[in-house]
């Protein structure tokens, strides 16, 4: 596919790109927005996703230029700065965008009965958030990630640029029977591990090696309120973090990486 330089503004192919500020118009249309030429090399590499086009300015473009020419079935359109910002109505200060079409949603359980680590989130509402889980998640050794209700979507922009493209790779499956889903997992053999402040909970450095060929679900909650006191009742573990004193938390996506951490030391896991 021959790269098109387009110096209009309105002109029909840049059409899908002008929804960028409104999430839920991409989405509703079955699409998706990366953004940054790391995560989107990292889209054009994968074979997990169609890619229905890239919009570069020129500098971008002599950047990630290796990988535009190993995808020539991908349409690729290259504009000035100042045209990218009236289309996408804010600054796209690393001129790289790429549309990707979503894929149908995997079914959790067909996610978990190929896993050994999930990390399940519950109402986890920033993309921030969700993205440095994503990442944390690819990091630290997870098969997939599990989204109860209330959670940002993780294909949307700021989520996946978060992750570095994290949240391309990870499998990951929304979760409607909730928290239902949690007591099927127990019921199926998992270690559901509930992450909370709690004092009375177990220390996060004691359960690693009792999780030693078993398969562990790792559960977070909301930023600010934690699990839901249903949540915290289906799963089997209550763990908790030492802090200093005057701490009472930590954020969401640092917590979850320092259980997984736990788990995978006390497996014999990791480098």
């Amino acid at each position: 596919m021959a790269v098109t330089r387009l110096d209009d503004q309105t002109s029909d192919l840049l059409a899908d790109y002008r929804n960028v500020p409104d999430p839920e118009l991409v989405a509703g249309r079955g699409l998706f927005i990366a953004e940054g030429r790391l995560v989107v090399t990292r889209l054009l590499a994968s074979d997990r996703f169609v890619v229905r086009s890239v919009l570069l300015t020129e500098t971008a473009y002599a950047s990630v230029r290796r990988s535009i020419d190993a995808r020539p079935d991908v349409p690729v359109y290259l504009v000035s700065q100042d045209i990218m910002n009236a289309i996408t109505g804010f600054n796209i200060h690393r001129g790289c965008l790429a549309l990707g079409q979503r894929p149908p949603a995997h079914g959790w359980r067909e996610l978990a009965a190929a896993s050994r680590t999930l990390l399940v989130l519950e109402r986890v509402g920033d993309a921030d958030n969700v993205g440095s889980l994503f990442r944390n998640a690819v990091a630290l050794g997870a098969d997939a990630v599990l989204l109860g209700p209330g959670c940002a979507d993780p294909l949307y922009r700021k989520a996946i640029r978060t992750s570095m493209g994290a949240a391309l790779t990870m499998p990951f499956a929304p979760v409607a029977d909730w928290p239902q889903a949690l007591q099927e997992l127990r019921a199926a053999g998992w270690s559901t591990i509930a992450l909370t402040p709690d004092r009375s909970a177990t220390v996060v450095y004691d359960i690693g090696t009792a999780m030693r060929g078993r398969r562990c679900a790792v559960v977070v909650g909301h930023e600010g309120d934690g699990l839901a006191a249903a949540s915290l009742a289906m799963c089997e573990h209550r763990v908790r973090i030492p802090m200093a004193a005057g701490t009472d938390s930590l954020n969401v996506a640092t917590a979850a990486a320092v259980a997984l951490y736990e788990i995978g030391r006390g497996r014999g896991e990791g480098a």
